[in-house]
Order: C-alpha cells, then structure tokens, then sequence
C-alpha cells in the first residue's frame, strides 16, 4: 500500500488544516496585539466565548442528524432570566441551584422543541423560528417587561465566575468538561454514533433499527441542556440577567460548527472541529478590532466568512466522492 506523504496527510484532515489555521490566526493577532499569546490572555478569551464553544456542542448534534435550531439563544434568555430573577428576589440561593434549574428549564424547552419536530414533523427551520420567538418573550414576561438582575442581586452566584482551581477559571473548567465528555460519547459510544448513521442516511438507519425519531429528539433536548448551562453561564461571567442577552447570537454557534467542517445536511462532523471552530471565530472576531473594523463591518465579515467555508466544504466534499469512487474503480 503506498504511504500518504505528510502533506496530503494534513490536507486530508480538516481538523489538521483548522489548527494551522488557528495557530496562523494566534500569530497574526499577536503582532498587533503582543500581550494576546499570553496564559492570562487565551483563559480570556475562552471564558468570554465560553457560552458560543458549549453550545456549539448542542449544534453538533443537531447538525449531524439534518437539523438546525435558531430558538438557542432564546432559551438561554429564558433560563438565564428565570435564574436571575429567582436570586433577585430571594426564592433561592447558591450556585448549584440556579445551576440545575436553568438546565432544566433549557432541557424542557429543548424536549419540546425535539417532539415538534421529530413527531409532528414540522421542519426544523419553522419549528425553531417559532419557538425562537416564544421562548424570547417568555423571557420578557418573566423579567415583568424588560426588569434585569445586577450583579448586587444576583449575589454569591456571579462569584463562580471569578474563581479558579488549579489556577484555572471555572469557567474554563466547565468547557473543557462539556469537551471531553462529548469527545467520549461521540467517538466511543453506541448512541454517539447513531447521530452520525442518523443524519449520513435516515431511512438506512431506520432499517437497521435505530429509532430515528428518539435520536433526533435526544438531539434537540442535549441542545436545549446545553442552552440552559449556557443560560447560567451567561449570568454568572457578566454578572446580570437582561431578557434581551445573546440576541442574534445564535449565529455565532452555527458559525463555529460550519467552520469546524460540521455538515448542513448532517452526518459529517467532530467534536474537535467544532472546538477548533469555535476558537477560530472567537480568534477573528478579537482580531478584527484591532485592524480597525467596527461592530457592523464584523457582522457582515462572520456573514461572508460563514458563506466561503459552506461553499469551501461543498467543494472539498464533491473532490473527496470523486476520489472516492475513482479509488473503488467506479
């Protein structure tokens, strides 16, 4: 058999090529900014994209049965707001507490969200506008129009955020957990890979006796858990609770999965792309201040950014089946 050179090994791992990419990007960001390749500065800048790298993981599943969900920050909202007026008027107390109720919260409209689509068969892009929109004013009406909890209301939960163990942020701790468990269950689990034969060809895995359905609710309720976790997260790093956090950010998380190679038509994608996603775009969007690109100008760069690598990885992707079927002869 003939050996791959190192080259096209590289060039035929789309995780290999995004961490040279990511590691170009550390360069370059650090010639304008020579304090950015700094422990203090990359710990920086994962707790502030914390939320975005967490919920990247939801999308993972979601994308790679075929689906897509747009109510995500939505249900962050809802979460982090319930939370946050709950601490605000004393009806708990403690981190672990909030903790868990704006994980279920998030888990229950995720469920909900799951049995729209997977039993009613609604399309996923309608099901989640909708519930995008529900969930958000949800959140209004339980901040009694627009009321927020400050960081004095909020209490001791906000202090999780500033505190460290081993010398790294909890914050920090709480990502690299969600990505290795999620590592784990992909790559080394039965129902991990399931997602995978869900999404590659549906009525092939239905036939083989996976119940496509559960698996596609199992998707959007792991999304809905992971909304909520960033719910509490969001809270806790920024110290307040507004029905209106996160709007539009939902594009950030699909943003990061595209990026990472994760597949819009399901069945193709890794945690570690969608880690490596996820940096990358953090990476950029701290860059892109520093050239001199304002708020707006860097909407409309993530939104071409995000148009180039859906058109780069259908391009790579029609190159890989070609080669494929020359190699088999076809």
């Amino acid at each position: 058999m003939e050996k791959k050179s190192v080259f096209k090994r590289i060039s035929g791992s789309r995780e290999a090529l995004l961490a040279i990419i990511l590691i170009l990007l550390f360069i370059i960001v650090d010639s304008f900014n020579a304090s950015f390749l700094t422990v203090s500065s990359i710990q920086q800048l994962i707790k502030n994209n914390a939320v975005t790298m967490i919920m990247a993981l939801g999308m993972l599943c979601v994308m790679l049965v075929g689906g897509i969900d747009i109510s995500i920050m939505s249900t962050l909202a809802l979460s982090g707001m319930a939370i946050g007026m709950l601490l605000k008027y004393d009806y708990i107390s403690g981190t672990v507490p909030a903790f868990l109720i704006a994980m279920a919260i998030g888990t229950a409209c995720g469920l909900v969200v799951g049995l729209v689509i997977s039993r009613v068969i609604v399309p996923p892009i309608i099901a989640t506008m909708g519930f995008m929109y529900v969930y958000r004013a949800m959140a209004y009406l339980i901040s009694n129009g627009g009321e927020w909890a400050s960081a004095s209301a909020l209490g001791s939960f906000s202090d999780f955020a500033t505190t460290k163990i081993l010398g790294i942020n909890c914050v920090i701790w709480i990502v690299i957990i969600c990505y290795a468990f999620f590592f784990w269950f992909m790559k080394w689990t039965s129902l991990g890979r399931k997602f995978y034969a869900v999404g590659s060809n549906p009525e092939a895995a239905e036939i083989s006796g996976i119940h496509v359905k559960n698996i596609k609710l199992l998707a959007y309720t792991i999304m809905g858990f992971l909304a909520g976790l960033g719910g509490a997260l969001q809270v806790g790093i920024y110290a307040s609770a507004m029905p209106n956090m996160q709007k539009g950010g939902e594009m950030d998380v699909i943003a990061a999965c595209v990026i990472g190679g994760v597949s819009m038509s399901g069945g193709r994608g890794s945690v570690l792309g969608s880690l490596l996603g996820a940096l990358i775009l953090a990476t950029i969007v701290k860059a892109l201040p520093l050239v001199g690109i304002d708020s707006l100008a860097q909407n409309t760069f993530k939104g071409v950014l995000i148009l180039v690598v859906v058109v780069v990885n259908a391009i790579l992707q029609r190159i890989a089946d070609r080669n494929a079927l020359k190699e088999r002869g076809i």
